[in-house]
């Protein structure tokens, strides 16, 4: 599947295309620490047409009575291609996912957006700078919860594009593994969501939060290489429930390294890591 010359789109290109009749809209907006945020954001104001995507009903698959699969694991391909069609989005649909930067988590919408890519679907993007963007470009609210032709929406699974805890394991020398968390957590100074603090050991730190700017928008291609520092090098990429990870395999993208082989999410991440206690952590720097 080759992959779009950009993974974004900006809200002036929104505002421009949102009549379009193959366009579809999620609104990703959410709150880890309180699931109730993102719905209620939706339903005071969206762009218009959007449906509200949200991350552990319709972007998170059952999580496991072990804690296999993480806190978020991948949703079953199935469902989640009819959920999509329920929704209005098929093959054929130009799909933008939007969340909000200015709440410090803007990385919900690269999770729809590294799915829908999961799924083999090409055209979709996330907005650039997100929901503050759209309304700083003039766009208008709205509170009217759109219905949705349902559509037929057939998946093209890229397992390529999935590590499991074996292939991180299992890695080559030449991969290079990345903690996507924030840096005290990389360290394991802290742990608000899992039951063990730190890391996969020979990880490296590059939080999530460092491929936007403080506008909530992304940096471009070569500054996301150059905070990467990852070079040619295959990667994969890790955080807590394989969400805030999603942000630098955009980054990734963006960087001139496509979804693949070489630019892999570890879905299950830390929690999934830490579900089987014979698994190594380390802590500190590395």
């Amino acid at each position: 599947m080759t992959p779009p010359e950009t993974p974004l789109k900006s809200a002036a290109w929104l505002l421009e295309h949102l009549h379009d009749p193959q366009l579809r809209v999620l609104d990703c907006r959410y709150a880890l620490t309180d699931p109730l945020v993102g719905r209620i954001a939706y339903l005071s104001g969206h762009v218009p047409g959007a449906v509200y995507a949200d991350l552990e009903t319709d972007l998170s698959g059952p999580v496991q009575p072990d804690g296999s699969g993480g806190r978020h694991p991948l949703p079953d391909p199935g469902v989640l291609a009819a959920w999509l069609g329920s929704v209005g989005v098929g093959n054929d649909s130009l799909v933008v996912a939007y969340d909000d930067p200015s709440t410090g988590q803007g990385f919900y919408a690269a999770r729809a957006w590294w799915l829908l890519r999961w799924l083999g679907h090409r055209e979709v993007y996330v907005l650039d700078g997100g929901w503050p963007a759209y309304l700083a470009a003039g766009g208008e609210p709205s509170t009217e919860e759109p219905t949705p032709t349902p559509a037929t929406f057939t998946p093209e699974v890229q397992w390529e594009m999935v590590a499991t805890a074996e292939d991180v394991a299992s890695r080559g020398e030449g991969t290079l593994l990345i903690d996507s968390r924030a840096p005290a957590r990389y360290r394991g100074e802290v742990e608000t969501l899992d039951r063990k603090a730190g890391h996969i050991p020979g990880a490296v730190n590059r939080e999530w939060a460092g491929a936007l700017n403080e506008g909530g928008r992304w940096w471009g291609g070569e500054a996301q290489a150059a905070r990467l520092e990852a070079g040619d090098a295959p990667t994969i990429a890790y955080c807590g429930s394989g969400v805030s990870a999603t942000p630098n395999l955009l980054a990734r993208e963006l960087a001139g390294v496509p979804l693949g082989p070489q630019n892999r999410l570890y879905a299950g991440s830390w929690s999934d890591w830490i579900s089987d206690d014979r698994r190594a952590v380390a802590s500190g720097e590395e």
